[in-house]
């Protein structure tokens, strides 16, 4: 059994990373090789990624920004490895690389597909343009493997994960998903739609890259929209809801007739809804009410255009 860490990255310094990670290979025989998937990066990055070349560290680069699905195939495809470690840029290791990749190897023996967790710091960051982003990940992806396995699928990330090679002759990274935003959420529908099972465990990595709060709210909006035009796309609908919590609240007040209510108070109220989260006093029950309002935004809009289901 081998092992393939895989690093999609972009303008993203992961010297530190990749030189912590190299110190397990020779300690962990079932890690076999590093694969540094550079997604358009400027020449002073591409640099840096060059030189970490090295045996079984190796730099596959695309001339120009291709998407995170598409760059994450291109890695999956140069892959040697039985099983594929997909993991984020920008994050830190808790502890020791030979003990991470350790802890993922009794699993690989009865599982396809292994979700390791994202961890935050406990204390905020100091600089509060990006208190938004950590509140956010603290409240809602930072949750334990019992907690995740409640509804595997719905917590299926790509941050960091294990999924065995063979997994991909039968489903992919959608590489018409160009813009930021929920290539997670359609890749869990889809290994749900294939009976292929979902396991998390606790083996997190730390999320350091926090954007400020105007980044993260513009990623927000791409992420939303993305999630609307996928709805319209999905052919089964309904399991797609079961793994997304925001379409289940969508469809809950689409039957009780209040989307047009929300939609026109975002309308209304969105630039101050969004100086709100822009400021030291974030309420995340008003970032998901921002969010709900949002998406019953771009559902009107979507709907008009009558975009017909591919998939």
């Amino acid at each position: 059994m081998k092992i393939s860490l895989l690093i999609p990255v972009f303008d993203y310094d992961i010297i530190a990373l990749v030189h912590s990670m190299k110190n397990a290979m020779g300690k962990v025989p079932e890690f076999y090789e590093i694969i540094i998937g550079d997604d358009g990066s400027s020449p002073e990055y591409r640099k840096k990624y060059k030189s970490l070349v090295a045996a079984n560290v190796k730099v596959i680069s695309s001339e120009k920004n291709i998407g995170r699905s598409a760059i994450r195939n291109k890695l999956a495809i140069e892959a040697d490895g039985d099983f594929l470690l997909f993991i984020d840029a920008d994050v830190m290791l808790p502890g020791t690389a030979e003990a991470y990749i350790l802890k993922w190897l009794p699993f690989l023996k009865n599982s396809r597909v292994v979700c390791g967790g994202t961890l935050y710091h406990d204390s905020p960051p100091g600089d509060p343009d990006k208190l938004l982003r950590w509140k956010y990940g603290k409240w809602r992806e930072q949750k334990s493997a019992a907690d995740r396995n409640k509804h595997p699928h719905s917590g299926f990330s790509t941050f960091n994960v294990m999924i065995e090679k063979s997994v991909f002759s039968i489903i992919r990274f959608n590489e018409e998903l160009k813009q930021y935003g929920h290539e997670d959420t359609l890749l869990g529908y889809q290994l749900k739609k294939a009976g292929i099972e979902v396991l998390h465990i606790d083996n997190g990595l730390m999320h350091e890259g926090l954007e400020s709060n105007r980044d993260f709210l513009n990623k927000t909006k791409l992420g939303i929209e993305n999630l609307s035009k996928l709805y319209d796309k999905v052919t089964d609908k309904r399991s797609f809801s079961e793994t997304v919590t925001i379409l289940s609240i969508y469809n809950k007040l689409k039957f009780f007739g209040l989307t047009r209510l929300l939609a026109a108070i975002y309308i209304r109220y969105r630039d101050r809804m969004e100086r709100r989260l822009d400021s030291g006093k974030i309420s995340l029950f008003l970032f998901a009410f921002y969010k709900m309002s949002m998406f019953c935004t771009y559902r009107a809009i979507h709907i008009r255009k009558k975009i017909l289901p591919v998939f």
